[in-house]
Order: structure tokens, then C-alpha cells, then sequence
């Protein structure tokens, strides 16, 4: 980044799941790159030391930031605009900032109005989990996500360029739009599908016997369906105040679908669901297994296995000894899609091939969703 005062230094604000992912992955490319950080809590900067993501911490935002050649601003998105503000007496006009929220119009809006627009690039990559905080920071969360730049109309092509190249080198897949289009695309992709899995999730709460029986029966689609359900109330907070009308849009019209759909089950109107499911399973069947979107991907496989003593176990051991690790395991209590009784969820695509192929040359009964 021959633009910027010193090749060697970057900067973080917040040391959460995706800023500490990031740090782990830019010391992976080069352990000589210096990293400091700052935190609002001296226990997440002692764990980031240790950890080795982080050279120097802080808790002040003060001049340690002063000759950083770039600075990733990774709270929740009003939080950054905040830090903007609190940065820019200390930044240096060759800094490059960028940011990791998945709302841009907000951050981009307060650059404008700081003067900073000649020096912001913003950022969004689009991975995570609905684990948070440093302690599930990994270098590989950026590995084949997509990962959105929005620069602004000024800063230089050089300073992009640099940009598109260190996410390429941490194993993301780079896009470049607008803030604009960003926020539409991130509305309707993401923002809208977590309130539509909030909502699902607290409708069969509302609606559950008292003595909890779709709680304890819920399992195969619904368990999956809601997944992201568990996600950050604070941040998901932040970002509907942030992108309030495309997700306002875009609920309308789900809304008028759902609407829709309710009018031609009670009239049992035929025709109506099949041609429905056609239509989306023929979209969804086209989507590429390789790129992670927003919403993390999940690696499992369904096993049916002997009902009798160790059998889960044996199983376990099979694949321990062919090297493959076990992200959770769990036991599923119906039989939705005729799927089987074991869940297995693996930390890659390549171990879940892996376990597919060993246990079904074993004879092991195996099922997907796709």
C-alpha cells in the first residue's frame, strides 16, 4: 500500500468476532504487519495479546492510531460513526479507514460530513456466526465469504486496489457497489431473513402448550429455519435503525407474499403452493455451494444408527481416527424428511465429504439438506 505512511501498521477499533478474525487473519499473511487495538474491556485486549492477533493495546483512542496506514472501525455501525469522530484528531491524512458493518449508508454519511471522504473505503465482510466477541475469533471466518467494498467517489484507485488485494490474501471473495446498493442487497438477504426468523421463533413461543411441547419436539427444518435467530440483540438492533427503509420495503412485500399465500391455503385454492415451492426450489437448488454468504453456512449430515449402547461412540471414534474433527453432534428426536437420527455438524466442507464418503463406504445410512 505504497499510498500509506507505514506498510506495517494497522489499527482496530473493537476486538469482536469479526474485528479479532480479521487481526488473526492479516498476522497469518505477515506476523511482521503491527497491530493496535483498541477495546472498551482490558480482558479482551489481554486475550488478543496473548492470543498473538494484537501488539499493542488500548483503551483510549488517543495517538497510537496516529501512523496507522490503515484502521478497521469493527463495532456495530452507530458505534462507528462515533469512533469516526473520536479518531479523526489523531489520523493522519494518508490513514485509509474502513469499517466492518453491514450497513453503509450511515457510515459513509458521517465520512461525508467529517471531510474524510478521501481516505474511507468501507467494508462489510459477510461471514460470522451466532457466536460473538473475541473469544470465537478464528483467521479462517473470512475464508471463501464475500467481502463488499463501497469506496467513496475520492479516495484513490490505489488505496482500492491495496484493499481488494489484502482481502483476496485472507481467503475472501471481494466485491465492489455502492453504499446504496450495498444496503438494498444486504436488506434483503440478510437484514429481513434474521427479523423473519426472530418473528417465526417467538410465534411458536407465543403459541406453545404450557407445558413447552413444541419447544421440546422442534427440530429438522424449524431448528434451521430459526438458526439465526440467536444472533446479537444489540447489534441486529443497530442495524435496523440503520438501513430502516429498504428492510421497511422489503417487509412490505413480504408481508403482501405472506398475505397471499394465507389467503390461497384458506381458500384452498389449487395449485397455488405447488407452483410456490416449484418456483423456489428451482431458485434455491441454483444457489453455489462455494461462496459463505451472511449467514454462515452449516456443514452436517444426518446418520441413522443401531438403537442400542455405544453405537454413537463407535462412530465418533471412526472418524477421530480418519482425522476428522466434530464440531457438535446431537441426537434428533423425529424423523422430519425421513432424515436420520444422528446430527453431525463439521467445521468445513471438506471434512464434511470427508465424513460422507468414510461412512458410507461403512454403510452408514446418510442424509443432507441442502
Amino acid at each position: 500500500m505504497n499510498c500509506m505512511i507505514n506498510s506495517n501498521k494497522f489499527g482496530f477499533l473493537s476486538l469482536g468476532l469479526i474485528g479479532g478474525s480479521i487481526a488473526l487473519a492479516i498476522k497469518q499473511i505477515n506476523k511482521n504487519i503491527q497491530i493496535v487495538a483498541y477495546a472498551r474491556r482490558q480482558s479482551t485486549l489481554d486475550e488478543a495479546l496473548a492470543t498473538g492477533a494484537i501488539d499493542i493495546g488500548t483503551t483510549e483512542i488517543n495517538e497510537l492510531f496516529s501512523d496507522c496506514n490503515m484502521i478497521f472501525l469493527c463495532g456495530p455501525v452507530s458505534v462507528n460513526n462515533q469512533f469516526l469522530k473520536q479518531l479523526k484528531p489523531f489520523l493522519s491524512d494518508k490513514t485509509i479507514i474502513t469499517d466492518v458493518g453491514s450497513v453503509k449508508g450511515s457510515i459513509h454519511q458521517t465520512v461525508s460530513q467529517l471531510g474524510l471522504d478521501h481516505q474511507f473505503i468501507g467494508g462489510h465482510p459477510m461471514a460470522g456466526s451466532e457466536k460473538t466477541g473475541f473469544a470465537n475469533a478464528t483467521s479462517i471466518l473470512l475464508e471463501n465469504a464475500y467481502y463488499i467494498l463501497t469506496p467513496t467517489k475520492t479516495v484513490s484507485k490505489e488505496a482500492v486496489a491495496a484493499y481488494h488485494s489484502l482481502v483476496k490474501k485472507m481467503g475472501a471473495i471481494p466485491m465492489i457497489l455502492n453504499s446504496q446498493e450495498h444496503d438494498y442487497v444486504t436488506a434483503a438477504i440478510s437484514h429481513v431473513p434474521h427479523l423473519v426468523a426472530a418473528a417465526l421463533a417467538n410465534l411458536v413461543h407465543d403459541h406453545d402448550f404450557a407445558e413447552g411441547t413444541m419447544k421440546m419436539i422442534a427440530a429438522g427444518g424449524f431448528k434451521d429455519i430459526t438458526r439465526i435467530a440467536s444472533s446479537s440483540p444489540d447489534m441486529w438492533e443497530s442495524i435496523c435503525m440503520s438501513n430502516t427503509e429498504n428492510i421497511a420495503n422489503l417487509l412490505d412485500d413480504y408481508i403482501h407474499s405472506l398475505q397471499s399465500i394465507s389467503t390461497a391455503v384458506r381458500t384452498k385454492k389449487v395449485g397455488f403452493t405447488h407452483d410456490l415451492f416449484a418456483a423456489s426450489k428451482e431458485y434455491r437448488d441454483s444457489f453455489s455451494d462455494l461462496p459463505r454468504g451472511p449467514i454462515d453456512k452449516v456443514f452436517a449430515c444426518y446418520v441413522d444408527i443401531p438403537d442400542e449402547a455405544g453405537a454413537i461412540a463407535s462412530l465418533a471414534t471412526l472418524l477421530a481416527k480418519a482425522d476428522i474433527s466434530i464440531k457438535n453432534i446431537g441426537i434428533i428426536h423425529n424423523r422430519d424428511f425421513e432424515e436420520g437420527v444422528l446430527r453431525i455438524e463439521f467445521y468445513n466442507q471438506n471434512s464434511l465429504k470427508e465424513a460422507i464418503t468414510l461412512l458410507k463406504n461403512l454403510h452408514y445410512s446418510i442424509y443432507q439438506r441442502k
